[in-house]
Formats: structure tokens, sequence, C-alpha cells
């Protein structure tokens, strides 16, 4: 199961709106046989690019797929007709699919005889390169990871507003690995008038990576005449967060990246629109200057967004925090 998903975060952020499947092929010995992850739109998906590296291999084994195989027919046919088609007869997924529509694979599968188990590293799969996905099939949302960095007594910028570079080159290197793995970025307009950001995936000599995001751009306002979005980014013009992921679902878009400011990341936040915190803090201080976020809805403690904690862990000389708002 854990190269099935690597196998999921090697195609991740290549399939949307379909999920990052991944999938390996075990012999009728246990040997590792065929490898697969799902393609993009209209492509096979993870059980099939797997079936087909295994070969004839694939009789009497075992498939194990981070995802319970589909059972519908939509741009392609259903991977349970292939796995029953190739002879597997023992399959082993991560978690159930939670869409209606594709669900019921697992059933199929007894139905023509063959041994279904579920829930192997269920949570490292839920926590991993399905994250997204799995939230956009459940809500119709897309997903939405609210990135920022800050100093050790959380600010975001020094007192005269400059912030390059808070956080260090290897927390920057991992964003940009990050940006290339995702669907669209979110940045206000405010964001716009003072960075001028690109908002593209880089690598460490600042060409740019073969997949690049969506840039998306949320606020009333022109662009500035000139701006590197100003012909580039999708510009929504709203404040309201729901407008603005309605207007992405609609794009195929299912993992987002908010970047923006601390007046959008809060009104994301009044919006019960943020689904995971990334905080990447710095070993600084910096005394006066912005916070994070600004005009969370929080007027006194008894208000306080709690979070649970899921992982922490240094990036270069930075602390890395991932947590999401609790239930």
């Amino acid at each position: 199961m854990a190269l099935a998903i690597a196998e999921s975060e090697r195609v991740r952020g290549i399939t949307s709106p379909n999920p990052p499947v991944g999938c390996v092929i075990l012999d009728e010995n246990g040997n590792a046989a065929g490898f697969g992850g799902t393609q993009p739109v209209g492509g096979p998906h993870a059980e099939v690019m797997a079936l087909k590296a295994a070969g004839s291999k694939a009789q009497g084994g075992t498939a194990v797929v981070t995802l319970e195989p589909c059972s519908h027919h939509g741009r392609t046919p259903p991977c349970v007709d292939a796995l029953i088609e190739a002879g597997i007869k023992h399959v082993i997924h991560a978690v159930s699919d939670p869409n209606p529509r594709a669900a019921g694979g697992a059933n199929r599968l007894k139905e023509a005889g063959i041994t279904v188990e579920s829930g192997l590293l269920a949570t490292e799969v839920s926590r991993g390169p399905l994250r997204a996905w799995l939230h956009y099939a459940r809500t119709g949302r897309p997903h939405v990871t609210w990135k920022y960095a800050a100093s050790l007594d959380g600010r975001i910028a020094a007192s005269d507003g400059t912030s390059q570079w808070i956080s260090s080159e290897t927390s920057r290197k991992e964003v940009h690995e990050m940006r290339a793995k995702l669907d669209a970025i979110i940045v206000g307009t405010g964001t716009v008038r003072k960075d001028d950001p690109a908002l593209t995936a880089r690598d460490i000599d600042g060409m740019p990576l073969p997949r690049q995001p969506l840039p998306v751009v949320v606020g009333m306002s022109d662009l500035p005449v000139g701006a590197k979005l100003q012909h580039t980014a999708l510009h929504l013009r709203t404040h309201h967060p729901d407008d603005v992921l309605t207007a992405l679902a609609g794009q195929g878009v299912v993992d987002v990246l908010l970047e923006g400011g601390p007046t959008l990341a809060g009104a994301f936040w009044r919006a019960g629109r943020i689904d995971r915190v990334l905080a990447y803090i710095a070993p600084v201080l910096l005394g006066d200057g912005p916070a994070a976020v600004l005009g969370a809805g929080v007027s006194t403690i008894t208000d306080a967004v709690r979070l649970t904690v899921q992982d922490v862990t240094m990036s270069g000389p930075d602390v890395r925090i991932s947590a999401v708002p609790e239930n």
C-alpha cells in the first residue's frame, strides 16, 4: 500500500477532477508485478495502468489500490470489470469511494468471487494524496489549504511591509514543488497591488516547472496595468469565498492553495471555508508588523478557532505545521 500511495502522489495534480489513485498488482506469489497511477481525464485509471504493466502475472494475483475500484461507466469502463477480466483474486483498498455514482465496486468484486479488504493505511491515504479529492467528493467544493509563512511571534511582514524572505530557501523550494501539484492558487487584489506575484511553480534556479496551477485573483477592483497576473489569472470579481469555490468547482478545480493576505484569509475563515492550515514558522522575531489573519470573526476566547495538529515537521530551520479545524 505504501508503494500504491507513492504512485498516487506521483500523479497528484494531473488527474483533476478525477482522484489521483495509485495501484500495485502483486502476482500469485506476492511479488510486485505492475504499478500504475490514474492518468489525466479521459485516460486509464490506476488499476488499468497497473494491470497493463503486470500483464499475465496479474492472473490469480492481488490488487492493492488507494481507493475502492469504481463500478460505473464514465469516460472509461469500470475498473472492477478490468480486475475481474484479468483474473485478480484479491483486492485491498485503503478507503471506500464516497461518490455514490462510483461506489459499490467492492460489492461487485465480492459478487465475482474476489476477496476484498479495506482500511489498510486509510489515514495515510486520507491525509495524503487523496485528501483534497475526498473532500471534493463529499462536499462538492474544492479543498482549501491556507498556506502562510510567519515569524516566531506571528508576523507575516516587518513593520515597513517587507516580507521577503521570512521563510527559508528550503521552505520556499518545498512550496514551489507543492504548487506544481495543485489545481489553483488564490490571492486577493490587495496582494497583487502590493507584491505583484506571478503565482508560478519554479525550480531552485527560478525556472518554471512543467506543470503550473491556475492563478486566481479575488476582488472587485481592476488589476494594476502591467501586473504579472493581469493577463494570466482568473479574476473573480467577488468577496465571497463560496462564489469563488463555486466558480472553481465549475472548472474542475479540486485542490486549492490560499496564499492571499490576512484580509482574504479572514474572509475564508469567517465563511468556514479553510480545510487545512499549512504554516511555516521561521525562527525570527519581527516585533511590530501585520498578523497572518484579520477579521476571522473571533472577538473573545470562546470564539477561538480550534485546530487539530496532524503533522509537525522541520523544513530547513523552519517548523512546518499542518493542522485542520476541529469539527
